[in-house]
């Protein structure tokens, strides 16, 4: 009979403040069978007796290799192809005049990318509504804290569950169909492919000097502040703050909002503000 891993108080304590030092999530007590549930798996895989060994398998692990494994699982990768409807229609309406203000030459950042869903529906939306894009100087960056989703982004291959939200357009435009051990998949084809730079970036611990002053022109990142505490929110939104130019757009979650936060964000649409 195989025992089973228990989490003890202790061991909860010790990994759910490595987890807010390193990633940035804010884990209430209440999580801790939640925790338990995610990693008990992954300490058997190592061939450790107790999490109380995993944490310091952690802690000894310089190379953080571990710390980014156990942020995928900690973390849920919940995404769509063009989820937030109405930040779309937005981002529509307004295209023209940012492409008018930055003369040409586009830079967005896609700060939480996940298994790329949102980066490509980035591309797709600009090569489908800017006329001539191929003209126009455009850079899409996509970033996630875990090297194991940014394969999947890179790759580009999609089941049939998912791209469920896309359009016949979209699939034949934009997509390319492989089978799979006799299921059909959805390839992104290279020409969405070409303008986005896949990279891992840490939100919390990453060094945002890598980041050209004020070249940005649209931070995309949904669905990631629900997982901070109040403090994290703030330096967070304070380092978009600091890096996007004047009339640069900062696109959150739906059920994320900036009140509270000090800098100058102005509201201008659901879930979507403008540095003023």
């Amino acid at each position: 009979m195989v025992e089973r891993l228990v989490l003890r108080r202790k061991e909860f304590a010790l990994l759910q403040a490595y987890i807010y030092q390193h990633i940035g999530i804010s884990l209430g007590d209440h999580k801790i069978y939640l925790v338990q549930a995610r990693l008990a798996k992954r300490v058997k895989q190592l061939g450790l007796s107790s999490f109380g060994a995993y944490y310091d398998y952690l802690v000894a692990d310089k190379k953080r290799g571990e710390l980014e494994y156990l942020s995928s699982l900690i973390s849920t990768n919940v995404t769509s192809f063009f989820r937030e409807a109405k930040q779309w229609e937005f981002l529509k309406r307004e295209l023209p005049s940012i492409i008018e203000r930055s003369g040409g030459k586009l830079r967005i950042w896609s700060a939480a990318c996940s298994s790329g869903e949102e980066p490509y529906s980035i591309a797709m939306f600009l090569m489908e509504h800017l006329p001539n894009y191929t003209q126009y100087d455009i850079k899409i960056l996509a970033t996630d804290v875990s090297s194991k989703v940014l394969k999947i982004a890179m790759n580009g291959l999609y089941s049939q569950k998912a791209i469920l939200s896309l359009n016949e357009l979209y699939l034949r435009k934009y997509f390319s169909t492989e089978m799979v051990e006799g299921e059909a998949f959805y390839r992104i084809r290279d020409a969405v492919k070409q303008r986005i730079l896949f990279r891992e970036f840490n939100l919390v611990t990453g060094d945002y000097s890598l980041f050209d002053a004020k070249a940005l022109n649209i931070i995309f990142c949904r669905n990631v502040m629900i997982y901070f505490d109040k403090s994290t929110q703030s330096a967070l939104v304070d380092r978009f703050y600091t890096i996007l130019p004047k009339n640069g757009y900062l696109f959150i979650g739906s059920s994320e909002a900036l009140t509270d936060m000090k800098k100058d964000f102005r509201s201008k649409s659901a879930s979507i503000y403008q540095k003023a």
